[in-house]
């Protein structure tokens, strides 16, 4: 049976056809990975919000520092738990500010009855992939290397695809992304520090 078999691999067509049908199953691998891939991962990605909530306004006239409301960035080892903050926070400001607007009169009466926001998240990974904020807040990495302008943003969408090339590509140059002067000179690369 190993003698046959031998001996039909030195056949020229039969080695093209098991290349070929060695790429072509790869190449459908690949496709349907990204083709596939949910809207929640794409770029682009806005998803309609329980209420009204301009990043430009925030972030951009008012110039509120992103971990003013998003803290749980800094000292958080999960992304998935310092995405939106609650709605204790917004209330800080708006306990006195602009009270007449009815997403505001909303949001009072959540905080009232002590309800939660449910907010769609914008930028999120798939399940299978673990973000540390903590050494890009630390390394002095501004939040819009990843999340884009959000200070210009009205109705915030994703600007960068959650796909693993954009974050090797940082990992294996990031003096883009990091402040003037800073000793980093390549994030990790190895495989467990992203997929745990």
């Amino acid at each position: 049976m190993l003698e046959v078999l031998k001996s039909r691999l030195q056949d020229p067509l039969v080695r093209v056809l098991l290349v070929l049908g060695t790429a072509s199953i790869a190449a459908t691998v690949v496709l349907v990975g990204w083709f596939t891939q949910p809207d929640r991962f794409a770029r682009g990605y806005a998803p309609k919000q329980p209420i009204y909530f301009s990043h430009r306004l925030h972030a951009g006239d008012l110039s509120i520092h992103c971990l003013y409301c998003h803290s749980g960035a800094r000292p958080s080892w999960n992304s998935r738990i310092t995405g939106v903050p609650p709605v204790e926070t917004c209330m800080n400001c708006h306990r006195v500010t602009r009270t007449d607007r009815p997403d505001i009169q909303r949001l009072t009466r959540l905080y009232d009855n002590d309800e939660k926001l449910e907010w769609n998240r914008v930028h999120a990974l798939p399940d299978h992939v673990y973000f540390d904020h903590r050494p890009h807040v630390n390394a002095g990495i501004v939040c819009q290397t990843c999340h884009g302008p959000v200070q210009t943003m009205d109705v915030l969408a994703r600007r960068m695809s959650m796909r693993m090339s954009n974050c090797l590509g940082c990992h294996r140059a990031p003096r883009e992304a990091l402040p003037p002067g800073s000793s980093i000179r390549r994030g990790p690369e190895e495989c467990s520090a992203c997929h745990r």
